[in-house]
């Protein structure tokens, strides 16, 4: 099961950088650039074919 994140920021740097983040340490794959058309922020999108889990099965947070 793929799993999509949104991430927003206040400001296209704060967003990008979040995103560029979880390309690194997760493996996730753009799907949204940044963007601040949908409202208040900056809001981009990321999907990892599968969520990482911590040893009890829960998505790990950052």
């Amino acid at each position: 099961m793929d799993v999509s994140y949104m991430v927003r920021g206040r400001t296209r740097e704060q967003c990008q950088s979040e995103l560029d983040w979880l390309q690194r340490t997760r493996g996730a794959v753009p799907t949204m650039l940044p963007t601040n058309r949908l409202g208040d922020g900056w809001v981009g999108r990321v999907v990892m074919p599968k969520a990482p889990a911590d040893s009890e099965g829960l998505t790990v947070e950052r």
